[in-house]
């Protein structure tokens, strides 16, 4: 088991890491007012690549040598990654900025039910019940069927679908890989995305009112990328994910400041339904966590089963 002081470094390294990301989306969402999607991921890419190669050699990470199992879990968290930074980019130059973060605020209870499916992760009726109710306030935000819907909002979800790819693909990678190799790959791969989109728009002149938006977003988008990966790495899921709720205030702010978005009653009523599902999942998971602990502590204790616990 992670220990508690590992939990609480990955808990830190997940709120610097959304602070991060979400400053690199309101830097794109400006820079994709002047530049296509492939021009400009494929601009910021490079920036954010040569900004992890630096890091990543500086520190010694291109003498990592990844194992087959190793490289099957890069693959695929970099599919993940392409397929999560396309669709939520896609997403992001046609929503609110806070209506967006407010869906990826589901992620945690995403993990938790693949977890479940595909990881044969014991998961009890109380979370659930939790899961069931994170995806009533999604649907809150989303409204399929109302004048306000907004088909990219699919995209959202999708993207939400791609990103726990990434993140249970994480976990499988060894903690002698390092995080700023991991983060190198991922940024050459959304650099790659870029080079395929850029047939499909015209070339625009690049100006110093795109560049310092994309120089911005790459500084940011690598730092959330390092301190992403060692989040997640550090500490379990089930602690660590829920500080992703973070992000949200971040996006509510900057939408308002800089873009001038105004959250509507839908989003925020959603976004409450969410990070309340989320934050029970994360307290059920972990009481559990306690439970077993002290289970493991005392032999003679009965209830030692996780799948025992759970369902009580």
């Amino acid at each position: 088991m992670t220990s508690d002081t590992d939990n609480r470094r990955g808990a830190v390294l997940m709120m610097v890491a959304m602070g991060a990301f979400t400053i690199n989306d309101a830097f794109m969402k400006e820079a994709l007012t002047q530049l296509p999607l492939g021009q400009s991921l494929f601009l910021r890419g490079l920036a954010a690549s040569l900004f992890t190669a630096l890091i990543t050699w500086h520190g010694g990470g291109f003498a990592s040598r990844p194992n087959r199992s190793e490289r099957r879990a890069i693959g695929l968290r970099t599919i993940g990654e392409i397929g999560g930074t396309g669709c939520f980019m896609v997403a992001l130059s046609h929503m609110p900025l806070a209506d967006l973060t407010a869906i990826l605020q589901a992620l945690p209870l995403f993990v938790t039910l693949a977890a479940a499916v595909f990881l044969r992760e014991t998961v009890g009726w109380r979370r659930w019940s939790a899961i069931l109710m994170g995806f009533s306030g999604v649907l809150l935000i989303v409204q399929p069927g109302g004048s306000t819907f907004s088909p990219y909002a699919l995209l959202a979800l999708l993207a939400v679908v791609f990103i726990t790819l990434r993140d249970l693909s994480t976990r499988r990678i060894a903690g002698r890989m390092s995080s700023a190799l991991i983060a190198h790959i991922t940024a050459l791969a959304v650099t790659a995305l870029g080079i395929v989109l850029l047939p499909f728009a015209a070339w625009e002149p690049v100006t110093w009112g795109a560049i310092l938006p994309l120089m911005g977003s790459a500084i940011f988008l690598s730092a959330g990328y390092l301190t992403v990966v060692a989040a997640t790495r550090t500490g379990d899921i089930g602690f660590v994910a829920p500080f992703r709720y973070t992000g949200l205030v971040w996006a509510i702010v900057l939408g308002l400041v800089f873009f001038a978005e105004i959250p509507s009653v839908y989003m925020l009523s959603g976004a409450a339904i969410i990070v309340a599902a989320g934050l029970y999942a994360f307290w059920r998971e972990r009481q559990l966590r306690d439970q077993m602990r002290k289970g493991a502590a005392n032999p003679a204790t009965p209830l030692t089963d996780r799948a025992k616990l759970d369902a009580k």
